[in-house]
């Protein structure tokens, strides 16, 4: 049978913060977490103390809750969930109902993060490491085999990171933002300089002269105020950076911030809604960003993109890809008819950089090539491995670029989650093993 809804409030009534609270199934902070994310509006109370919320829209959220929760979604039995942060629609995406490329192409990274946030636009705005947390964090990524890959560094670097915060369970807006700001800078301050030995002492980046004593105590690196762009490029590339190639990159970070709810946005709001931290939020998300229809998709094309500029043709290595029953990397998105907006805006700015030309080319070539098999355009895997063959940068360079930014997404996505009520992720299996009761096995 099923529960039956409340009564109907009185429609001219006002509840107080703790009676729309218990209405809501939820914390009385909760409910200004509704009001600041203009789910619900408030009125102070008589005599200026307290608020006040109209009973008929707390009743109507509390009715969109309990349809979320439990009754099937409108995609034909898919997860939906409500979001404010990212519409993608029409070949074109949004972030708090700003076109996404328009953001990137003015603002930079940390700013569009930011936005996403808080839906205010923060100029100037720049993320700072904390000393502790990066020397408990690069000790961390130090001790891995050389062969670890991008995510799992990130991943040691974040649990670390947590190590080192004990206000880390604080699920408070200004605390998880605080960790925000500081996490990013911490997992790109732990990443190796490119080119070097990860268990290197470090001491040309840390410990030079007029750099600080190697311990991340009393430091005077001027990069450590740089935008984030130009502080990640030194652990992408061996090459020195010019404006044109920074701008590619700072962009790339601010278009990869969100994209709805993509596998790993997914697990971090299935983490966050069991009220885990923003870094247990985190790891969940660089869990599953390593699979290679998700972050590591780029490696995959920067390698087809390195093998068509050594071959000269795109023809011979699209054959290999087709025979192998392989997809082509870098091709087609299931969110857009038309090309990758996130593409299209990178191949745009590439297109700046003299020494990107071949790999320009060669992008342009697979797409003609490929579309005689069938009619795919660019997606940003394809773009990002241009910027990375272009740039000197290893084939999972692009998977770093992904994870770094998206970080600040899933953080936007676990701050809005924590605003719901907990544990609604848990959707209900499907049993389709044997009837029981079955005998015990011998």
């Amino acid at each position: 049978m099923r529960d039956q809804e409340p009564a109907p409030l009185d429609p001219g009534r006002r509840l107080s913060t703790k009676e729309a609270a218990e209405l809501l199934g939820v914390k009385p902070e909760t409910v200004y977490a509704y009001v600041s994310r203009g789910q619900l509006s408030s009125r102070r109370g008589g005599g200026g103390r307290g608020s006040t919320f109209d009973a008929r829209e707390v009743e109507a959220l509390a009715r969109r809750n309990r349809r979320e929760s439990t009754g099937p979604s409108a995609a034909g039995g898919e997860l939906s969930v409500r979001t404010r942060l990212t519409l993608i629609e029409s070949d074109r995406y949004y972030f708090r109902g700003v076109d996404a490329v328009d953001l990137a192409m003015r603002h930079s990274y940390e700013e569009v993060a930011e936005w996403l946030w808080t839906g205010r636009l923060r100029p100037g705005s720049t993320f700072a490491a904390p000393a502790g947390a990066v020397a408990v964090a690069r000790r961390a990524v130090d001790s891995l085999p050389e062969h670890a890959a991008p995510a799992d560094l990130l991943r040691v670097a974040t649990v670390a990171a947590a190590t080192a915060d004990p206000l880390r369970f604080d699920l408070s807006e200004d605390a998880v933002l605080g960790t925000a700001r500081t996490l990013i800078p911490t997992l790109v301050a732990a990443l190796p300089p490119a080119g070097r030995d990860r268990r290197d002492d470090r001491r040309d980046d840390h410990s030079a002269p007029g750099r600080g004593d190697g311990r991340g105590n009393g430091r005077d690196d001027r990069r450590d105020q740089a935008p984030l762009a130009h502080r990640l490029w030194t652990r992408l590339s061996p090459r020195e950076a010019d404006e044109a190639s920074l701008r590619v990159l700072d962009t790339a970070l601010a278009l990869l911030v969100d994209h709805d709810l993509a596998a790993s946005t997914l697990a971090v709001r299935v983490a966050a809604s069991a009220r885990a931290h923003a870094y247990a939020a985190v790891s969940a998300g660089l869990g599953v960003i390593e699979g290679p229809l998700h972050g590591a998709a780029s490696g995959l094309a920067h390698r087809m993109l390195q093998d068509v500029l050594d071959q000269g043709d795109a023809g011979p290595v699209i054959a290999d890809e087709l025979r192998a029953g392989r997809r082509i990397p870098g091709l087609g998105h299931r969110l857009y008819q038309g090309e990758d907006p996130r593409a299209r805006a990178l191949f745009s700015l590439l297109e700046s950089i003299p020494r990107a030309e071949p790999a320009l080319l060669a992008a342009r070539d697979i797409v003609d090539t490929a579309a005689r098999h069938a009619p795919l355009h660019a997606n940003v895997d394809l773009a990002l491995a241009v910027l990375t063959a272009s740039c000197g940068m290893p084939a999972t360079a692009g998977e770093t670029i992904f994870a770094v930014a998206r970080t600040a997404g899933w953080i936007a996505h676990a701050l809005e989650e924590y605003g719901e009520r907990p544990l609604r992720m848990r959707p209900s299996g499907q049993y389709a093993g044997p009837k029981p009761p079955r005998p015990l096995p011998e």
